[in-house]
């Protein structure tokens, strides 16, 4: 019953459509300009924030401690004297002449240089704080000395914003956007970008670099936008040579090409309707949607010009291709968007998006594919002329499909146990993978932020930070010299510890004010014994910071916590974890409970986010799996063959990670969705060779053997296209400026070829294996010439 229907919808469906087919194409082009309206509200979002879900725990500590004191989120300008000095007049003068400048940055509301530091020293019985540095051309030799030696002797300068040889220093402006507009980002960076061009042209014997979250953020949106405007012309070529070298016919190529343009325009227009925001994971959805929207138009167009080669005319041939591929080709379209759909258990927002545009854009394609092509193939010529030799099934000249089901036959033994030996063998190198994220090196050596940023690890300071709250147990409590003594300690342990480069604690100016108080005597540097000697020295020393330097970046309003940060330098996202963890297992040990808090900042989330991304994700794709399963059980009308379909749909990206670890050993946060973004995709294939599969089996009753020969013969050709196509398109994501976007087009990649391989070499033994050694079988090989299973 289940069959007759769909052979009824499917024989109607190609009958409707070339009946209506002015119809068709019509409204099919309405409602993609109804569509295609919705992209004028497309933006570029360049928060790297967009990365983290505001479900995840650590960004919730982070937004705390933000809340708290103020957002880290800053510029920094970092000079280089080529004379090698910072202390010099020339130098001086260009970062307090830039130092003043800065605050002209929109948004800006504090920026630290060695210039503006508030200095404190004793005048008799007076507390003097001023700028470290002021009219600097006008200095004598001694004072410029005299700087050089405060200045690099200075917890809260040195390996931050000075170097320890006194050769590299950074201006550090601290941005606070309203949050109002998505062009916020890019007129600070910009604004940024003229400023240091200025005193490029200014103080030609400084080295200027530009780094900080601003340029990191600026930077997101800019890679999306150039992944855009170069890979997408260039995918689009791409797939117009191979769809035009495949088929072999201008018109359906023509019409190939104006499937996946309109599902591309459908997919990005409606995520404008809805309000979705590109970034450099959702830029790829163009990318995507154009590669996988091919898949159907070739199976239909194939079929339908090897019916044209037997002699169908147009009309007749359409509508039998539409009878024989309705069924498969909803099938994968299901499938694909069920897998990109998975996307949405990610716990990075990016991800979430891409799968929810990749998936209107493959819903289009389908509708498009089973619709508008057709009526448009109804429509354009269409010249054929016969290619296929007497009594062969295959589309293809040659007949290689022919030889390699004759060679899949004739070596199925031996082809299992390689290949289920190989699977095995290459799926072991996942152990050796290992979770890593760094969003600067994900950039490529082209862009600025990152020649900046990897210029300012090497000679100023690290770009990694965790940071803490640090709670005193009581308003005020910041005072207490047990309490200060005790983050003291905790400070002083991270200084010991190999990855750290600096430490900014509330205690380096506690001790500095005990010695100002002291007669600037050394040995009063120290945390004060007593809390309301440390509560008035704080006191005197805030009522004498200038507005936009006082301490609400350190010390909470009602001064009951303080702000710790640790800045790291070079270290892996496994070593950041461990750091943070043991930070908090000394915590544990040496610090009472009220103070007892995790590691937070930017660093230490995305630190977590790939591994727990990919465990979500994992999840997730194993109940798309099952969701999987269940449909193909229900549509090949089979629960062995369903369960059978498991093998060549999981093995592809168990060894593809496992080649990954094997020679890479690294996975981040785009390679985290691989497996659901493939199990849609590695579907397909298996999906239209076990659908000829089976109809070659119930319709025709042939064995197994001659099943998979008929498989290899009606479809193969169309297999080899979509793979070569998908390949292809994701290839070219490899060429992106974006680390993230690179390693996800060269991952699914390999996923789709290892898919072609496992439904090409393995499923077909799988097959003859499990369906049982009927003697029709028997005899149906052993007339081709091959030995009997």
């Amino acid at each position: 019953m289940r069959d007759t229907l769909l052979a009824s919808l499917e024989a109607d469906l190609g009958r409707w459509v070339i009946t209506h087919r002015w119809w068709v194409i019509s409204v099919c082009l309405v409602v993609v300009a109804i569509a295609a309206s919705g992209m004028r509200f497309l933006s570029f979002d360049r928060d790297n924030r967009i990365f983290i879900s505001e479900q995840n725990p650590q960004f919730q500590a982070l937004e705390a401690l933000e809340n708290t004191y103020v957002k880290n989120y800053n510029l920094l300008f970092i000079l280089a004297p080529r004379d090698g000095g910072v202390f010099s007049r020339e130098a001086l003068a260009a970062v307090e002449e830039l130092t003043e400048a800065a605050w002209q940055i929109p948004y800006s509301s504090r920026v630290d240089s060695i210039t503006n530091f508030q200095y404190s020293y004793a005048e008799q019985d007076d507390l003097i704080v001023e700028d470290l540095v002021s009219n600097s051309i006008n200095l004598s030799d001694s004072e410029l000395q005299r700087i050089k030696s405060i200045a690099l002797a200075e917890p809260a300068l040195l390996d931050r914003l000075i170097s320890s040889t006194g050769e590299v220093t950074g201006v550090n402006i601290n941005i606070l956007l309203p949050g109002k507009s998505p062009e916020e980002v890019p007129a600070v960076a910009e604004f940024a970008r003229q400023l240091a061009a200025t005193m490029r042209a200014k103080f030609l014997g400084i080295d200027l670099y530009l780094s900080g979250t601003v340029m990191l953020d600026n930077a997101f949106g800019e890679v999306a936008e150039d992944d855009m405007t170069t890979l997408l012309p260039v995918m689009f070529i791409v797939l117009t040579i191979i769809t035009g070298l495949a088929l072999r016919s201008l018109t359906g190529t023509f019409v190939t090409v104006l499937v996946i343009v309109m599902s591309t325009v459908t997919g990005l227009g409606l995520a404008g309707c809805f309000g979705m925001a590109l970034n450099p994971a959702s830029g790829n959805a163009p990318t995507i949607i154009l590669t996988l929207a091919v898949a159907d138009s070739v199976h239909i167009l194939v079929s339908q010009f090897h019916k044209m080669h037997e002699g169908r005319n147009k009309f007749d041939a359409i509508t039998e291709s539409l009878k024989e591929n309705l069924d498969p080709v909803f099938l994968t379209s299901a499938t694909t968007v069920i897998g990109f759909l998975t996307m949405k258990f990610s716990d990075s927002p990016p991800f979430r998006e891409l799968g929810n545009i990749v998936a209107m854009g493959i819903t289009a394609a389908f509708f498009y594919s089973v619709l508008f092509l057709p009526a448009m193939m109804a429509v354009l010529p269409v010249r054929t002329k016969a290619r296929v030799e007497p009594g062969c099934e295959c589309e293809c000249e040659c007949c290689s499909c022919d030889r390699l089901a004759g060679f899949v036959l004739r070596y199925r033994n031996p082809l299992f146990w390689l290949i289920l030996t190989t699977i095995i063998m290459l799926a072991m190198g996942i152990t050796r993978i290992e979770f890593y994220d760094d969003f600067v090196e994900y950039f490529g050596e082209e862009y600025d932020i990152r020649k900046a940023t990897d210029y300012m690890e090497e000679h100023l300071t690290g770009a990694d930070m965790i940071e803490y709250s640090l709670y005193a147990g009581e308003p005020g409590g910041i005072s207490k010299p047990e309490y200060l003594a005790r983050i003291e300690s905790f400070a002083d342990w991270f200084r010991q510890q190999p990855e750290v480069v600096h430490v900014d604690v509330i205690t380096d100016i506690m001790k500095r004010l005990s010695r100002n108080m002291h007669g600037d005597d050394d040995t009063w540097y120290r945390i004060p014994e007593r809390r309301d000697l440390a509560a008035q020295y704080l006191l005197l020393y805030e009522m004498s910071l200038p507005y936009g330097l006082d301490l609400n970046n350190q010390i909470n309003v009602d001064k009951s916590a303080s702000r710790m940060t640790v800045i790291l330098k070079d270290t892996t996202t496994s070593e950041q974890r461990a750091l943070e963890e043991k930070g908090r297992a000394w915590l544990k040990a040496n610090a009472p409970e009220s103070m007892f808090t995790y590691g937070s900042g930017l660093t230490i989330i995305f630190a977590y986010i790939s591994q727990r991304n990919i465990t979500q994700m994992l999840f997730a794709s194993f109940g798309a799996l099952i969701v999987i399963s269940f449909i193909l059980m229900f549509a090949l009308g089979s629960i062995k063959h369903g369960l059978i379909s498991l093998a060549p749909n999981l093995a592809p990206a168990l060894v593809a990670f496992g080649i990954w670890g094997l020679l890479v050993g690294q996975v981040g946060l785009g390679l985290s969705v691989i497996v659901s973004m493939t199990l849609g995709i590695v579907v397909d294939d298996t999906v239209h060779f076990l659908s000829k599969y089976l109809h070659a089996r119930r319709k025709r009753g042939m064995g197994a053997s001659a099943a998979v020969r008929h498989a290899f013969n009606t479809v193969g050709t169309a297999m080899w296209i979509t793979t070569v196509a998908l390949v292809a398109g994701f290839l070219v994501l490899v060429f992106s400026g974006y680390k993230m976007n690179s390693d996800m087009g060269l991952m699914t990649a390999i996923t789709i070829t290892l898919a072609l391989i496992m439904d090409f070499l393995f499923l077909p033994c799988l097959l003859m294996r499990l369906d049982g050694k009927a003697k029709l079988e028997a005899s149906s090989v052993e007339e081709q010439g091959y030995p009997a299973p």
